[in-house]
């Protein structure tokens, strides 16, 4: 339990410094060009109307990028859509934005369930498909994302099929595991399921 507690200290202190990164990356970045813009078109204004239209233009784009980054990182952090619509609509939402096809399939998909389990499974199912996409996605590689209830608990699976037969390292299934536990659950890896590979998991719902 204390070399759990431990792993899951590292993997939140990593997530920060991953979101500061991005924040640097990102955002600041945009916003100091952003800033940068905005001078040029106080200039243009008295000197040239007909540059000013194209800066303000790149300047609207410059907004737009920081905002999605914005949102990139705040779903990542906990996502609206989790506490607003529930788990299925959250996890089809990060779905719509994966680096490999992802497809979400649910039973009762307006069922809501404790928010310490609905973000288990959501960050669970999430950072699985990421942690396929992060290795390299081959050609034709997709993701299945499951979601039921099996009598008093809440099971997930998540298929990744079309790629390599082990798409998560070992890292990968410790902090997956290691999250499961922090709520009562369990995780299963099956590494060979004819053209793919499976991590299950289960929560229960009443401890």
């Amino acid at each position: 339990m204390r070399a759990a507690h431990r792993r899951l200290v590292a993997t939140a202190d990593a997530e920060r410094r991953r979101i500061e990164r991005d924040l640097h990356d990102g955002v600041q970045q945009h916003l100091v060009a952003l800033a940068v813009n905005l001078q040029l078109a106080r200039q243009l204004a008295d000197t040239d109307p007909t540059g000013l239209t194209s800066q303000l233009a790149e300047i609207g784009r410059d907004v737009q990028e920081a905002l999605d980054d914005v949102r990139r990182l705040a779903a990542r952090v906990y996502p609206a859509s989790l506490v607003d619509r529930g788990l299925v609509d959250a996890l089809r939402a990060a779905a719509s934005e994966a680096v490999i096809p992802t497809r979400v399939e649910a039973s009762r998909q307006s069922e809501r369930y404790p928010a310490e389990i609905e973000a288990a499974v959501y960050f669970c199912c999430a950072e699985a498909v990421e942690a396929a996409a992060a290795r390299k996605p081959q050609p034709g590689e997709r993701a299945i994302v499951r979601v039921r209830r099996e009598q008093d608990a809440l099971a997930f699976d998540v298929i990744v099929e079309g790629g390599r037969p082990e798409p998560w390292t070992e890292q990968d299934l410790i902090g997956i595991s290691d999250r499961l536990g922090s709520v009562g659950g369990r995780l299963a890896a099956s590494p060979d399921i004819g053209q793919g590979a499976c991590l299950s998991g289960t929560i229960p719902l009443a401890r």
